[in-house]
């Protein structure tokens, strides 16, 4: 009996990760009757992370939060096994805001700690932020405020929330939020390797995607400087240069110098809950895929995470998505031995984003047959 393991990320725009592999199945199935699948839909730690943990066998939890400006929104995360999975976008994700110059002074990360303090009111033993996708780049203070820590301006009054207040901090209590906490560790679940500030920095990579005009990018990288300053000032690691403090508009260098949060690979992190290694060991056959294979795909995304483990177990490995932007070069480096783009099999972006699961089905079910057929 042929065993195959489907491993896709989400398609987005078109299909979460789970619905991509129910439509990947059929194509298997459509081409291989008899095959044993294993379905292990995984993620990185970005949009859709809490849906294949949900699948996994985790329980979500809604709740309304502040939002990234005035209004609340309906936010959730998971509950694993004693692990609380918070993503930040949850609760101030740049889909709740329209991107403008005031949106990225304004922004903050209020309702995560809305979040993390629902979830340790819950019991959680550990908790995991993923970071990816917020409005905000406030360094992760509205986050730590909402926990219970002191963000506080020359007269003692407490700073207004967003990143363009935060050179009006003068000192930051850490303690209460610490021992919010108390002994739960913190791991930030990110791939980007962003510094806080710089050319390579918070503001000035991500803050243009939420509005942020040059000058903005400017105030913003030195309200993020005076903010790591004040941090260390508090007795904090300074998170200044540290790679990956940048990411979620600097949320990660709050949590790592509020909470001595470890960073930690998304892909990994969420990988080893969907059952995918086990699954690896002794199959015939992968199949992964996302909405767009590209360069970016190679960098800690989730097929090239299937690619490596699929290399370690030597299992050959197929790729469907909406479009491939790799070169023949470039996929053979990642073990790839057929690839299909669904773009290439429509009349169009938009049909392609409509017929997503039909396409896969037929796609997956044209891949397999081909591998049959090589073997």
């Amino acid at each position: 009996m042929t065993r195959v393991v489907i491993a896709p990320d989400k398609f987005k725009g078109s299909l979460t990760a789970v619905e991509a592999t129910d439509a990947i199945a059929q194509g298997v199935r459509d081409a291989l009757p008899d095959a044993e699948i294993s379905a292990c839909p995984v993620a990185d730690g970005g949009e859709g992370t809490l849906e294949v943990l949900e699948n996994a066998g985790g329980s979500m939890v809604r709740l309304s939060v502040r939002g990234p400006l005035a209004d609340p929104v309906d936010a959730r995360y998971v509950l694993f096994d004693g692990t609380a999975y918070v993503e930040s976008a949850r609760a101030c994700g740049i889909e709740f805001v329209t991107p403008s110059r005031e949106v990225a002074l304004a922004a903050h990360t209020w309702g995560v700690g809305e979040l993390l303090n629902d979830a340790l009111s819950r019991g959680a033993r550990r908790l995991v932020l993923t970071v990816g996708g917020t409005a905000s780049t406030d360094g992760g203070a509205g986050m730590l405020a909402a926990l219970g820590a002191k963000v506080l301006d020359a007269s003692g009054a407490p700073v207004g929330l967003g990143g363009g207040s935060l050179a009006q901090v003068a000192r930051v209590d850490l303690s209460p939020a610490r021992e919010r906490l108390g002994t739960v560790p913190v791991a930030v679940a990110t791939d980007v390797t962003n510094p806080l500030l710089g050319a390579n920095g918070a503001a000035a990579v991500f803050g243009p995607q939420k509005g942020a005009h040059p000058d903005d990018v400017r105030a913003l990288d030195e309200a993020l400087s005076h903010w790591a300053k004040a941090l260390v000032r508090a007795g904090a690691r300074d998170v200044s240069d540290l790679a990956g403090a940048g990411a979620g508009g600097g949320v990660a260098a709050g949590a790592i110098a509020g909470f001595g949060a470890t960073v930690e690979s998304g892909f990994d992190l969420i990988a080893g809950l969907t059952g995918v290694d086990t699954a690896l060991s002794g199959a015939d056959l992968v199949i992964t895929g996302e909405g767009s294979l590209d360069e970016q795909s190679l960098s800690g995304k989730a097929p090239a995470g299937i690619a490596a483990r699929a290399a370690r177990t030597g299992v050959p490995l197929l790729v469907l998505a909406g479009r491939i932007q790799l070169d023949t070069e470039a996929l053979a480096e990642l073990g790839v031995v057929g690839s299909s783009a669904l773009i290439n099999h429509a009349p169009s972006l938009d049909y392609a984003r409509s017929h997503a699961a039909e396409l896969l089905r037929e796609r997956a079910a044209v891949l397999v047959r081909n591998w049959l057929r090589a073997r």
